[in-house]
């Protein structure tokens, strides 16, 4: 059977209404194809659509064996359908399989796209190293969304650097200042004249929010003036409010947690932060693939301090949009909010080179066609 080759087909798991920058990666996809002719075929579990270009479909099943089973046929009804004669696969596994097996049946070329964590689960065991081996083999190009990653597979199989090209994350390269809001949040959480540190993400154990609280416990007595605001939810939110509570009443009156944030509110978050920080580290192969909250952050004027792991490198480069720290090193860590809580004009400085970073060199539109271009290569 023969595709048309003109379509673009992108099947993933990850797609709004789900959040998360995997799920935005893909988004952009989406908004910015340069030809409009990109379906996408999402799993089900997150929502719905009514556009005729998107589909959610229950793309896994627990009761089936193999689970990826739906995958193969849903891939193979809007092959027929969208005529595509080209898929991104936005998870190796289990879609990578899908499109692997079905590749030998209908006549279409994939490619591979990877973040990160995504790799690495995919290489844990002997069996998956396997069938991940083949998969990208067969596949046309390896797009991976940083160099840590881009660096892993090249490790893993030496024969795929010819495919591999890296094609990090964007963002929209503008956002709208809420000075009322920021004025509000402020009065709310008592944060007037203070030096004010946010974080934001999933609250998982290797976004390295709990060495951060142990930070600001370290250094309270030489920034007696600081406070910690964390946005988000996640699995660790209770750790963290357990760790929280175990400090000095003092201390824990520093540490905000503000739950899950609207879209206006986390910029006016970014917005009133003096420093972004988050210490991201590599928790036995689970790592941060990029953090376009790094990007975000930097569009917002804010110098951040990232954890030196995983992807971070792409977003955030030492001494030009922010500091890098070993995430492990908690010495470290309070030595870098000292040195920019001292410094404002550092802090500036920072902040104004993370921007103009970002908005040359992140903008969604331009990175989904850098993307584009490489695969029609």
């Amino acid at each position: 059977m023969k595709a048309n080759q003109g379509k673009t087909l992108l099947l993933t798991l990850e797609f709004p209404p789900y959040k998360g920058g995997i799920a935005k990666y893909y988004e952009n996809l989406a908004n910015y194809w340069p030809t409009g002719d990109l379906f996408v075929l999402a799993d089900n579990i997150w929502g719905g659509t009514d556009s005729e270009k998107i589909k959610f479909r229950p793309l896994r099943n627990k009761y089936l064996r193999p689970r990826w089973l739906p995958a193969l046929w849903y891939l193979s009804q809007e092959l027929k359908y969208a005529r595509a004669g080209q898929v991104i696969v936005g998870q190796i596994l289990p879609l990578g399989k899908a499109a692997y097996f079905l590749s030998k049946f209908i006549k279409f070329k994939y490619s591979v796209v990877l973040h990160g964590l995504d790799f690495s689960l995919a290489v844990k065991t002997k069996a998956k190293r396997k069938i991940t081996g083949k998969i990208l083999s067969r596949a046309d190009k390896i797009i991976c969304a940083n160099n840590y990653t881009a660096n892993l597979v090249k490790s893993f199989a030496l024969n795929l650097s010819d495919k591999i090209t890296v094609v990090n994350p964007g963002i929209e390269p503008s956002f709208v200042r809420n000075p009322q809001r920021v004025r509000e949040l402020k009065e709310k959480n008592n944060l007037n004249d203070k030096i004010i540190l946010f974080g934001l993400g999933h609250l998982v154990a290797r976004k390295g929010f709990d060495q951060v609280i142990k930070a600001v416990a370290a250094i309270n007595s030489s920034l007696p003036r600081i406070s910690y605001a964390i946005g988000g939810s996640g699995p660790e939110k209770e750790n963290l409010i357990k760790l929280t509570d175990s400090l000095s009443p003092e201390i824990k009156n520093k540490i905000i947690f503000l739950g899950q944030l609207s879209d206006a509110d986390r910029w006016a978050w970014l917005e009133l932060c003096d420093i972004f920080i988050m210490t991201s580290r590599n928790l036995n192969g689970d790592f941060e693939g990029f953090g376009t909250v790094y990007l975000e952050a930097n569009l917002a004027g804010k110098p951040i301090i990232a954890g030196d792991s995983g992807g971070v490198r792409d977003a955030v480069i030492n001494n030009i949009n922010g500091i890098l720290v070993d995430s492990e090193n908690l010495p470290e860590i309070s030595q870098a909010i000292i040195k920019l809580a001292a410094d404002p004009a550092l802090r500036q400085a920072l902040g104004e080179q993370g921007k103009r970073r970002t908005v040359e060199n992140f903008n969604a539109k331009k990175q989904v066609e850098k993307l584009y271009h490489q695969l029609i290569s």
